[in-house]
């Protein structure tokens, strides 16, 4: 069980723009605890449809402003080639090198005629290579548990080889809780000819209800036994993180010590959860 090499394991950390003023103070305070422990970069999403384009422009452009490495995300579904373009070249203006290209939920009511240019993600990272060229760092999305909309595991390693063969530079994986799924995936993809860092992505587990509700939306698998603890804990919220502390950090170190290329923490713009684990993990601050 083996990942592609790296030199050295890079850690990053996942936003959502804030709906609200107060929202986005919030998130302030939250990035000046999380940036003082040197992340590689901050990825900031992009809801269904482009619903949340302006508060993302308005999160990354603060980021920037503050000299934080940031990683937008990019989803494709529902925009034409002249849309992607203009969005591009706003992030040229503000010097962003890495963007996450991904396809895009397709929003509630939107018919197949409201698709726009674009029907899957590889389509959008071929289009910012012909466009753009090397300029970019493009992450594209991974699913070790595979995409809950894939005809079977066979068919979504496909869709992923499509993507990385468009000129992808690196994945970021669906949370998951196995550690055992994410190393076959990675051992299906060296078997398939694909050779990029896949970079397992990280949910802290602090609110099992939440957690239940976005895992059975996006096929993320919660083990069962895991299930079971929680739902034991009833409204006990201390119990739930702490529990879910130790669950995810021992998940990390299997991870890490299994030759993951580095963590990306979904961090749901809660600093806490994932400064614990960093902390736990042992891992560098910056200086």
């Amino acid at each position: 069980m083996t990942t592609p090499a790296t030199n050295q394991a890079t850690f990053s950390f996942e936003l959502f723009p804030p709906k609200t003023n107060d929202g986005m103070d919030k998130l302030k305070a939250t990035v000046e605890q999380l940036s003082a422990v040197g992340p590689l970069y901050f990825s900031c999403t992009y809801g269904a449809g482009g619903s949340t384009r302006e508060r993302t422009f308005e999160t990354v452009s603060w980021l920037r402003s503050q000299g934080i490495e940031t990683a937008p995300h990019l989803a494709c579904i529902g925009s034409d080639k002249a849309e992607i373009r203009d969005i591009v070249g706003h992030y040229i203006e503000q010097g962003i090198t890495r963007v996450v290209a991904l396809r895009g939920d397709l929003p509630s009511g939107m018919g197949r005629a409201g698709l726009g240019t674009f029907r899957y993600a590889n389509e959008l990272v071929g289009f910012l290579r012909e466009e753009f060229g090397d300029r970019f760092h493009i992450e594209v999305a991974a699913y070790p548990e595979f995409h809950p909309q894939a005809a079977s595991a066979p068919a979504d390693l496909k869709h992923f080889k499509r993507k990385v063969d468009a000129g992808a530079n690196a994945a970021i994986t669906q949370y998951f809780y196995n550690a055992e799924a994410y190393f076959r995936f990675v051992d299906d993809c060296t078997d398939a000819g694909i050779d990029l860092p896949i970079v397992p992505g990280i949910m802290p587990i602090t609110n099992y209800t939440q957690l239940a509700r976005f895992s059975d939306a996006c096929g993320a698998e919660i083990p069962r036994w895991i299930r079971r603890r929680l739902e034991g804990f009833g409204d006990d919220r201390d119990a739930i993180r702490a529990f879910g502390h130790e669950v995810v950090l021992d998940l990390c170190n299997n991870l890490l010590e299994g030759g993951a290329p580095g963590l990306h923490f979904y961090t749901m713009n809660q600093p806490a959860p994932t400064l614990g684990l960093w902390e736990a993990l042992g891992l560098s601050t910056a200086d």
